[in-house]
């Protein structure tokens, strides 16, 4: 290797020589012991990149997965500290991205740390440690820079002397960008507080050329984008039309035992990923849900077997996205359509990146535009929700805890959440959150109607163009870089447009009615309540739910928008008037077949409704004829009251149930007894009449709804 050499002279005599190693030599040096390679080299643009935040400029990457841009702000990093930088400050949106990328940093000698909600034992150690300059990279997610405390005792002491800035998954800074994320505004802010020549890297996968105009605004003036070719060159993408999801469920038992390697399968409900994980193990194919309703150490343990190829597939939600990284991923299928083409991009992109050939199939069904216009309507809160916080605050005489905005608004938890995230990333921002709670900000804001039309109509065209690829007949690579607005897009030769024959497009007969059998026999848990609601009390009651007046453990037979099951219960409800004798059975082939709680209820009562007062007590009296025991109405409404699905708080919910109801103790029996109804939701008309029913000397109440119509969420 030829070093440049550095004279200084006095008197025209040498007076000392200074070797000076080439950066480029002794990244590729750092780069090769990373990746345990002697004959390793840059990708097109990564040296590139790393001289140009050498020099302390600012950039924006635009580069597919896979790429190396982990390779860029590492190696920056250790030859910036060289030079004298101080830390550097990773943005990443992902606890797992955090954690692989950490490991990735010690290869090459960069101590990098973080700090989250899951490792606080180890705070003060790292809070020392930055402040003595002894971290080279602290990772943090976006949701970190809103909690004051870190923000004032952590990330200020060192941003004044910050080595580098790094944005990963910058699109989600964008509001046209398909992951826009409330918190990443808050980088903003921090950009605007650092030294100004501090050099800033911005990284994504997923841009297109109006979130880079917009991310190229709100980071300011010279910031340089650099692009690259965005096809995956190893993936072998197939699109099916299958409607029915038992359809769906079927082809994929029939396929995944076929695809070499382990892989990720994704769904758009946590529901969905249990039921399908459940129905492939059923097939003896090893296949573990993965959603936000786990917990962290769960999901870490989920993350290890696929990384660790102890698991054939996960069954993920989008809780499974940005950050997992898996080069030898061999097949990615979904289960339903994403919501944009961007979206899919995406995801589908986390196969195949260290293989020559891996499978992408997208499955389309009869409800993936049902969720998809869910997940547009809810994106922002509603103008009268964020009315109806503003005016709590306005109308108070100080700030407001949470718990007290949650008792005084009918908003769920997580829409009060989503309203205050949403009214506290605004500039300026209406609103403050303090220790004594939150309060009115005096600043000038209107709701930004405009800019959420905007955005709103911007997600239903992605979801239009995401219909358009289902259906398109053109290369499918070409198709989605292009929406990425890559002007290298071409046919790719390997997806099923390009050769004319993919895998089989229909699942095996036979299989298909097993799925069908496995989601009517796919009974749902009601878990009974542990808590009255907060202040004020139930009835005079606070705090846990005596253990003698909880239910017990209940079921649901199906879910409401199931297929099957689903739709007869629907149609009873809304058209005939009267449950289906094939309902009755079903139930009844549950409760003694596969739920068979015991001790074995003895009789049967059931939720009475002043709205339709013989649909409930005649199903709960044909079911209790089929198990074989008594049915006795000893529950009585005498208060009408509102859906409990017009009410979206939990105390609300519980509170619209007082004094509704009435049991009759001359009737109630002092044994195990069956409570029917038949939806379930929020689960307090549950709640509220087993302990009622317990209070009337009932043995155990066993709570059963004929179907589930709770929601859950996407991830």
């Amino acid at each position: 290797m030829i070093l440049p050499l550095t004279k200084a002279t006095t008197g025209g005599c040498v007076a000392a020589i200074t070797i000076q190693p080439d950066p480029k030599d002794a990244a590729l040096e750092l780069l090769r012991t990373a990746v345990g390679s002697n004959v390793a080299d840059f990708r097109l643009g990564q040296w590139e990149a790393i001289e140009a935040l050498l020099r302390r400029e600012r950039l924006l990457v635009v580069q597919r997965t896979g790429w190396g841009k982990s390779v860029v702000y590492f190696l920056a990093s250790r030859l910036l500290r060289q030079r004298g930088a101080g830390c550097t400050l990773l943005v990443s949106p992902l606890l797992s991205l955090m954690r692989n990328q950490i490991e990735a940093a010690k290869r090459i000698g960069v101590r990098a740390e973080t700090i989250n909600s899951e490792n606080s034992a180890e705070w003060e150690t790292i809070k020392r440690d930055l402040s003595q300059n002894r971290v080279d990279v602290l990772l943090i997610s976006p949701e970190r820079l809103a909690n004051d405390d870190f923000v004032r005792r952590c990330l200020l002491p060192i941003a004044g002397r910050a080595g580098l800035l790094v944005v990963d998954e910058a699109h989600c800074i964008s509001d046209w960008g398909h992951d826009f994320r409330p918190d990443y505004q808050r980088i903003v802010r921090l950009l605007q507080a650092l030294p100004k020549n501090v050099p800033v890297l911005a990284t994504t996968a997923t841009a297109n050329r109006r979130v880079v105009a917009d991310v190229e605004k709100q980071m300011g003036p010279n910031l340089r984008t650099m692009r690259g070719p965005l096809a995956r060159t190893s993936l072998s993408l197939q699109n099916i039309m299958l409607p029915a999801p038992e359809a769906r469920m079927a082809w994929i038992a029939d396929q995944v035992p076929n695809f070499a390697g382990t892989g990720i399968i994704y769904v758009l409900t946590k529901r969905d990923a249990r039921t399908l994980a459940g129905w492939l193990q059923s097939r003896g194919i090893d296949a573990q849900p993965y959603h936000s309703g786990l917990k962290p150490h769960e999901r870490l343990d989920m993350e290890d077997a696929l990384l660790q190829n102890r698991v054939k597939a996960l069954v993920a939600t989008v809780a499974l996205g940005m950050g997992f990284d898996k080069p030898d991923l061999g097949f990615v299928i979904h289960f339903q359509r994403p919501a944009s083409v961007i979206h899919y991009y995406q995801q589908v992109g986390r196969a195949g990146r260290a293989l020559e050939h891996a499978h992408g199939i997208l499955l389309g069904g009869e409800e993936d535009d049902e969720i998809a216009d869910y997940f547009i309507r809810t994106a922002f809160p509603t103008e009268d929700e964020i009315e109806e916080v503003l005016w709590i605050l306005r109308d108070s005489d100080g700030p407001v805890k949470l718990g007290a905005l949650e008792n005084r608004v009918n908003l769920s938890s997580g829409t009060l959440r989503n309203v205050l995230k949403f009214l506290l990333v605004e500039s300026p921002s209406p609103i403050r959150k303090s220790e004594a709670g939150f309060v009115l900000n005096p600043v000038r804001w209107t709701i930004p109607a405009v800019r959420m039309e905007q955005i709103t109509s911007l997600r239903r065209i992605e979801q239009k163009r995401m219909q358009e690829y289902m259906a398109t007949s053109e290369c499918l690579m070409q198709f989605l870089v292009r929406e990425l607005d890559d002007r290298s897009a071409a046919r790719c030769g390997k997806c099923v447009n390009c050769r004319g024959q993919g895998l089989p497009t229909q699942p095996p007969e036979e299989l298909e009615k097993a799925a069908l059998a496995f989601l009517s026999g796919d009974a749902f848990h009601i878990v009974p309540r542990q808590r009255w609601p907060g202040a004020p009390g139930f009835e005079g009651q606070r705090g846990m739910i005596a253990e003698e007046l909880r239910t017990s453990p209940g079921r649901a037979l199906c879910h409401w928008g199931d297929p099957d099951l689903g739709k007869l219960v629907r149609t009873a409800k809304w058209q005939t008037g009267k449950f289906s004798e094939r309902l009755v059975e079903a139930a009844a082939e549950l409760i003694r077949q596969q739920w068979c709680p015991q001790p074995p209820p003895l009789w049967v009562t059931c939720v009475p409704s002043q709205r339709h007062p013989t649909l409930v007590p005649d199903f709960a009296r044909r079911l209790a004829e089929a198990l074989g025991i008594s049915f006795v109405e000893c529950i009585r409404q005498i208060k009408e009251t509102a859906p409990q699905k017009t009410l979206q708080n939990t105390s609300h919910q519980a509170h619209n149930l007082e004094h509704s109801f009435e049991v009759d103790r001359r009737l109630t029996r002092h044994e195990p007894v069956l409570l029917v109804d038949d939806m379930v939701d929020s689960r307090w008309t549950m709640t509220v009449l087993g302990a009622k029913l317990r209070q009337a000397g009932s043995g155990p109440v066993y709570p059963f709804a004929l179907a589930d119509s709770s929601h859950e969420g996407d991830n």
